[in-house]
């Protein structure tokens, strides 16, 4: 095949196969060539400090040599077998030590199939319809997910709004939306509707953080209402904190899903609960009438699995999170710095590991609440960063263990660029 070296290339050639000229995920005018460590090239061959990390899998940085060759270990033995494997088990094992509420856990491919798997699963267990979420929560792709999860129009609680085509009414009606951050809303909800199976809620939604004793009210209230509180830590899973956002926050919810991270760079994903809950994947525990269907081609697949356990080791070894949440606080400090110099109005909202700027200078503490006072304050913002070899999504910030101190000196240079640019 001819090698085309030219991104205007390669986008006219994606724009006659690929609807939008893209897979869906990011700018589809960005066409990722390689990534090494802290850096990644695009097919015009300009380099890039990586802040875009796959959308939070890379925490090691790419082409991690140790990564690397435990897989390339793996390959010759097995690529998928849609059968239990040792490394799928490992993993499993390792998993479940590191995160509080898991006993046992199934694998699937993506965090979207994870969320729709862990919904249909309080549902079994529970024999209740309908499911809590809240608005602005990303839960992948499945119906229940795109209810309300960038709504247009704001239309008053608990109304759910598809956010796609081709979803019927019915899906809408089992679904009730609350404003995140506000526990009483939730309890009012809980009070009225007797027939909700669960409340999924990522603890950090998006980048936007739980106020204090905001998760431990929501499992107070699933706890007494019998519902199971499901925590999406498909990013802030071993991100946070090796424990996730549980070990973090000292909250155990009921049923967990996890991606990302636990792939180390290849397609994996998992939901994870107590034994008891679990047992619904098993039909000889539960019966047809109480058993949950689930099975994937690639589901815990060696090579994902073995490239998620070196990741797990690695991040094991002590200092590492003290490393990340340190650049983490660099790079908000550099930009809270060139911004306040600057008299330019804005909120670091997120966590360490894990965050971006808001230009407002109100509180951001729901969807509704976390906007830019002038949105193309933040379109420039992005575009000089990136014109400045930074790559960053427009609306999050992922430090890695890659990170270099040329890296962070470059990224406060171009972020000295930014805001001038917007002053």
């Amino acid at each position: 095949m001819q090698k085309l070296t030219s991104q205007a290339d390669w986008m006219a050639r994606a724009a006659k196969v690929l609807p939008a000229a893209g897979f869906g995920n990011f700018d589809p005018g960005f066409i990722a060539a390689s990534g090494q460590g802290s850096r990644i090239t695009d097919e015009n061959g300009a380099e890039y400090i990586d802040y875009l990390i796959g959308s939070g899998p890379m925490i090691l940085g790419h082409g991690h040599p140790e990564v690397l060759e435990a897989v390339l270990a793996q390959l010759p033995k097995g690529m998928t077998f849609f059968a239990n494997n040792a490394l799928g088990i490992e993993l499993a094992e390792d998993i479940a030590a590191a995160v509080p509420c898991v006993e046992q856990l199934r694998y699937v491919s993506s965090g979207g199939e994870a969320d729709m798997y862990a919904m249909r699963l309080a549902r079994a267990y529970t024999g209740r319809d309908k499911i809590l979420k809240f608005e602005g929560g990303y839960h992948g792709m499945s119906a229940e997910a795109q209810m309300s999860l960038a709504p247009a129009a704001q239309v008053n609680f608990p109304t759910a709004q598809p956010d796609s085509a081709g979803i019927p009414q019915g899906v809408a009606d089992q679904m009730l939306i609350a404003p995140y951050n506000d526990l009483s809303a939730v309890e009012g909800l809980l009070a009225e509707h007797s027939d909700v199976a669960a409340i999924i809620v990522e603890p950090l939604q998006r980048i936007i953080p739980a106020m204090p004793g905001y998760l431990q009210g929501l499992r107070d209230l699933c706890t007494k209402h019998g519902v199971l509180l499901i925590f999406d830590e498909i990013v802030t899973g071993f991100r946070l904190a090796y424990g996730g956002a549980q070990e973090r926050y000292g909250v155990v919810p009921d049923i967990v899903t996890l991606g990302k991270i636990i792939g180390g760079g290849f397609p994996l994903a998992a939901l994870g609960a107590s034994a008891e809950i679990m047992a619904h994947f098993d039909k000889a525990h539960v019966g047809a009438e109480g058993w949950l269907m689930q099975l994937g081609t690639l589901s815990g697949n060696p090579v994902a699995a073995v490239a998620g356990l070196k990741t797990m080791e690695i991040l094991r070894r002590p200092g590492q999170y003290d490393r990340l949440r340190g650049f983490g606080r660099r790079l908000q400090a550099m930009q809270v710095s060139a911004l306040n110099k600057a008299g330019i109005a804005h909120q670091v909202v997120g966590d360490e590991t894990l965050f971006d700027i808001y230009f407002t200078d109100r509180p951001c503490l729901d969807y509704r609440s976390a906007r830019h006072d002038d949105p193309a304050m933040n379109v420039t913002y992005n575009q000089v960063l990136r014109d400045h070899g930074i790559l960053k999504s427009p609306g999050k910030l992922y430090p890695s263990l890659a990170l270099t101190e040329a890296d962070l000196a470059q990224t406060e240079a171009a972020v000295a660029q930014a805001v001038a640019a917007i002053s």
